[in-house]
């Protein structure tokens, strides 16, 4: 998902570079207030300039992983020392039951919480806060927040590479793709809606 318009992240991700690139992916991997960042188009967008030449591809997959793991472990921290406290004051926003229902939540499903919810903009910022906050055994959640991290920030980045390269084609219908991705990424969103309803 991206509030930025898909035909400004050409020239957005080439202006931002390797370091504009590690930051966004840090932030959106688990600092609260980068949610709104492009995420998976920025990716694949990042991808398709490698195969151009504008970025090495193998140190951008290096980089984008590395962020994505850091950005994940950071908002697990966060939520470990800061979330608790905050839900102990059982306030309006902030009950003792949503810890308990969190904490709940991860026990069962916190493995494919971490994993999948790198593919779920928004999700994918405050899942590994929430893990924190419901006290997810740190191994566990490091084992996939990795796996997450090679699957999504490598993985779609790779993808962008590796189609436009072996499929020029690609390239002519980048703004369609990347429209895809976008929708594909509120799938869960509309799925969780559907089945409230």
């Amino acid at each position: 998902m991206s509030f930025i318009p898909h035909f400004e992240l050409l020239p957005l991700v080439k202006a931002v570079g390797y370091p504009g690139l590690f930051a966004a992916v840090f932030l959106e991997s688990g600092v609260f207030f980068g949610f709104f960042l492009p995420g998976s188009s920025m990716l694949f967008t990042a991808g398709l300039l490698a195969s151009r030449g504008f970025f090495n591809v193998w140190l951008l997959l290096v980089l984008l992983t590395i962020a994505a793991i850091l950005g994940d472990n950071t908002g697990y921290w966060f939520g470990k020392k800061v979330g608790a406290p905050l839900l102990e004051r059982n306030t309006r926003w902030f009950k003792h039951e949503h810890l308990a229902q969190a904490k709940y939540f991860y026990d069962h499903h916190g493995v494919q919480a971490v994993l999948l919810a790198r593919f779920v903009p928004i999700v994918r910022t405050f899942a590994p806060i929430v893990a924190g906050i419901a006290q997810m055994r740190y191994r566990t959640f490091l084992f996939y927040n990795i796996a997450g991290a090679f699957l999504w920030a490598a993985g779609l980045t790779f993808a962008g590479y590796y189609l436009v390269e072996k499929i020029p084609l690609v390239e002519r219908y980048f703004t369609a793709i990347v429209v895809v991705i976008i929708i594909v990424s509120l799938l869960p969103f509309a799925w969780h809606a559907f089945k409230r309803r």
